[in-house]
């Protein structure tokens, strides 16, 4: 059983509102229980929503907006789910804000890629949770 970024399996949670489901992932959901989590709408926000980017230890829509809280309290959601089913591996989203491990977009919505993890990944990296994304599959 491994925990996985909803959007991944087709869920409708994407901040766009599109559906960008991952084949891999779905081939994986048929031969493994995979737990489909979205942290942002766990943390409040809606679909759709405004895009988001993390800068400086924060998250902030393309307005200018602070939503860190809302993706704290989905990251801290998510650490339950885990907890609760002991969960220890999770399939999370590239480049997102919540889910990107390893490569997140640069926090000034110029489409650039830097190092870095989303708030959620890091809180499972922290806490000992394998992480793979849907572009290690």
């Amino acid at each position: 059983m491994k925990l996985c970024s909803a959007c991944l399996l087709g869920i409708n949670c994407l901040y766009n509102g599109e559906i960008k489901s991952d084949q891999k992932v779905l081939e994986l959901a048929k031969k493994e229980i995979l737990i489909p989590i979205c942290p942002e709408q766990l943390g409040g926000l809606t679909t759709p929503r405004d895009a988001a980017e993390n800068k400086d230890n924060k998250v902030f829509t393309k307005n200018g907006k602070d939503v860190t809280e809302q993706f704290t309290k989905g990251a801290q959601e998510v650490l339950k789910i885990v907890q609760l089913f002991g969960i220890e591996e999770a399939i999370l989203k590239q480049r997102s804000p919540s889910c990107g491990y390893g490569k997140i977009y640069s926090g000034n919505f110029d489409g650039k890629i830097i190092d870095g993890d989303g708030i959620t990944a890091k809180l499972l990296k922290e806490n000992g949770i394998k992480i793979i994304t849907e572009e290690d599959l």
